[in-house]
């Protein structure tokens, strides 16, 4: 399968992503929107991962290229193909299916429980969560659930954290891609939005436990075989 991940900004990589398509013996390949590069053709691959960014899904006076993405999302949609949307990508793929992003009750950034949405592991995109997992954030948005979609997860902070769309699109407002050094790099590049609040670590809290972007790498492997069936 040749997977197409499109990145906002440099430092919010696939991370694990790469790894699992790697071991499963799929094709990768990115494009960082942010540097300028040319969105790729929609019948030029199979897959399709939107990753995050600092910016909004209503900026486009500011990065023209948020237009056509959301076309391209569209059309992968419409074409059935696997989708997963991560953080801004989430609020995207949302936007997309009708749904509107807004501002959050409240910034979450750090590692905080999301916990299983009630029903949620009929569908097997649901299935592929645990109960309750520590997940690591990063974000100031939310989104509304799209129609028909089946909502798979919510933390205290953030009612909608996870939704399916049909057995192959899926979004994830939390990260489960990261790892410690993806982690540091969206510190060091991002680390304004670390203002004092009830669900915001400081720099030094989101990297005492290695292990823990290890266990998120994990879920994320069963999640990606889900909707790669």
């Amino acid at each position: 399968m040749n997977i197409h991940c499109l990145q906002h900004v440099r430092y919010e990589k696939p991370g694990s992503i790469a790894r699992w398509a790697k071991a499963r013996g799929h094709a990768l390949e990115r494009t960082c929107l942010g540097d300028g590069s040319p969105l790729p053709a929609a019948d030029g691959f199979d897959a399709l991962v939107v990753m995050g960014g600092p910016m909004g899904v209503d900026d486009v006076a500011a990065h023209p290229w948020l237009a056509p993405e959301k076309k391209l999302i569209e059309s992968v949609i419409r074409a059935g193909k696997p989708l997963l949307g991560v953080c801004l990508g989430a609020q995207l793929v949302a936007q997309v299916l009708g749904a509107a992003v807004t501002r959050a009750r409240m910034p979450e950034i750090g590692w905080f429980p999301v916990r299983r949405a009630p029903g949620a592991e009929r569908i097997p995109a649901g299935a592929a969560l645990p109960p309750e997992l520590t997940a690591f954030h990063w974000h100031q948005d939310t989104f509304d659930l799209p129609p028909e979609s089946v909502l798979l997860a919510a933390s205290e902070a953030c009612a909608h954290q996870a939704f399916a769309w049909g057995a192959r699109v899926v979004g994830l407002q939390f990260h489960l891609e990261v790892s410690g050094d993806i982690a540091q790099d969206m510190i060091r590049n991002a680390g304004d939005d670390l203002r004092e609040g009830p669900f915001v670590q400081r720099a030094e809290q989101m990297l005492w436990e290695p292990g823990r972007f290890d266990h998120a790498n994990a879920v994320l492997d069963r999640l990606l075989d889900t909707i790669a069936k």
